[in-house]
């Protein structure tokens, strides 16, 4: 039985600046970090031979992401564009947009353009993250779908 989505993982190019970023810039909380050299049940359980890397699992207000930097393998730079098969994104619902774009921007974050006004039910902006990373910043203007989003 599932009982819910736990975490999302993003491969990251620069831990250090990364994980400032995450606990920061979007304010998650660092509940787990490690690292591994070549483990065989790391192996074993993710599908890579000699794997090398560090992790750090943040804790947001409703769900986890999971940083990871690996060494070994080397990573490939396969950035993916929000029309590409995978996991293109994840979203963050955000009160008051325009401030958190103004904010965000000051911790590194690049946006596409500036913050699109779906009339007055929401508004949302694709940016990347320091290492490359999309992230979409959205914001539900509607009351009524807002509390229903909240639950």
């Amino acid at each position: 039985m599932i009982v819910g989505i736990h975490h999302v993982a993003i491969g990251v190019s620069d831990f250090d600046k990364a994980l400032k970023f995450y606990t920061e810039g979007l304010g998650f909380e660092i509940v787990q970090e490690s690292e591994f050299d070549r483990r065989p049940e790391v192996d074993a359980a993710i599908g890579l031979k000699d794997a090398k890397a560090q992790m750090a699992m943040l804790k947001g207000p409703n769900a986890h992401i999971e940083l990871w930097q690996y060494t070994n393998p080397e990573p490939e730079d396969l950035r993916s564009r929000p029309c590409d098969y995978g996991y293109p994104h994840f979203a963050l619902q955000v009160d008051d947009i325009e401030a958190e774009y103004v904010r965000l921007q000051e911790h590194g974050m690049e946006f596409v353009g500036e913050v699109v006004h779906f009339g007055d039910e929401s508004s949302a902006i694709y940016g990347r993250d320091p290492c490359g990373n999309v992230i979409e910043i959205y914001e539900i203007k509607s009351p009524a779908i807002s509390q229903l989003e909240r639950r």
